[in-house]
């Protein structure tokens, strides 16, 4: 178990490397369209049935697993998966102890290497359709492109004051890569999302500076100017991110000589203003 319990973290690992965390049991379940299953009468009792539920759980995250090392280019033979834990519960594994720890090593090692690998030509690839994405974009109309490489194109001006870095400000967005995949969307959310402007990655804050309460923008972001050479879980290394942005509301940061009490008194006569202005 302690053999087979690092492997199960070396495929955690792996998936991170990835951006890609292994589901879960349930949902596999949810996106494999599973064939009919034994019911429960299949069990003499609960144990039995905890038994097959965890074998089945186990099953599903390796065979995740294994799909993530075949894009690294690693085949694991899945039989002799199997058979080796088989073997461990049988008690008569084929290598001692000394020679797993030492495989696991090397596997380790050979996994590492070949995610690095990966990643750094992802990175180097995406780094270039995002150029060309970028150089394609210019080009429409009303486009315009800032000295820090952000691209815009303001749909709708809106009214007031830009925000400032130390306003907060309210805005709905959905959030794409370059091949049209959704990363983040507060409209299925159903929520709005409200942040300090000086509080994001630096593409948004400049970005909103270029609209008003109430303005919509499409913002093409660089790498440079976003997550960079690392990416984050849902976005790789060095993507070029669009962003479809509706600027909500701006609510200036309290001034530094006014006390609490006023503070919050001017927030609830805002508040009001905005009730009123509904009816």
């Amino acid at each position: 178990m302690k053999s087979l319990f690092k492997v199960t973290l070396l495929a955690s690992a792996m998936a991170v490397a990835f951006n890609a965390p292994l589901a879960s049991a349930a949902d596999a379940a949810k996106k494999e369209a599973a064939p009919a299953q034994e019911s429960s009468s299949a069990f003499k009792n609960d144990d039995q049935k905890a038994a097959y539920a965890l074998g089945a759980s186990l099953g599903r995250y390796m065979e995740n697993s294994l799909k993530e090392q075949e894009k690294l280019g690693i085949k694991l033979d899945k039989d002799q998966l199997i058979a080796g834990v088989q073997d461990a519960f049988g008690d008569k594994s084929k290598l001692s102890d000394q020679d797993i720890e030492q495989t696991l090593q090397t596997f380790e090692a050979r996994v590492k290497t070949a995610a690095q690998e990966k990643m750094e030509k992802d990175a180097k690839e995406n780094a270039e359709k995002g150029k060309a994405y970028r150089d394609t974009f210019a080009k429409e109309k009303n486009v315009k492109t800032t000295s820090t490489g952000l691209l815009y194109q303001v749909e709708k001006e809106g009214s007031g004051e830009v925000p400032k870095d130390t306003d907060t400000v309210v805005v709905n967005y959905k959030g794409t890569l370059i091949d049209g995949k959704e990363f983040d969307n507060s409209y299925t959310r159903g929520e709005p999302l409200s942040f300090r402007l000086d509080g994001v990655i630096p593409g948004w804050t400049e970005g909103l500076k270029h609209i008003k309460k109430g303005g919509k923008i499409k913002l093409v972001i660089p790498p440079e100017l976003a997550y960079g050479k690392t990416g984050v879980p849902g976005i790789p290394a060095n993507s070029t991110l669009v962003f479809d942005v509706e600027l909500l509301d701006i609510k200036p940061a309290p001034k530094a000589d006014e006390k609490p009490e006023a503070a919050a008194e001017a927030g609830a006569a805002d508040a009001k203003a905005d009730a009123a202005d509904k009816k």
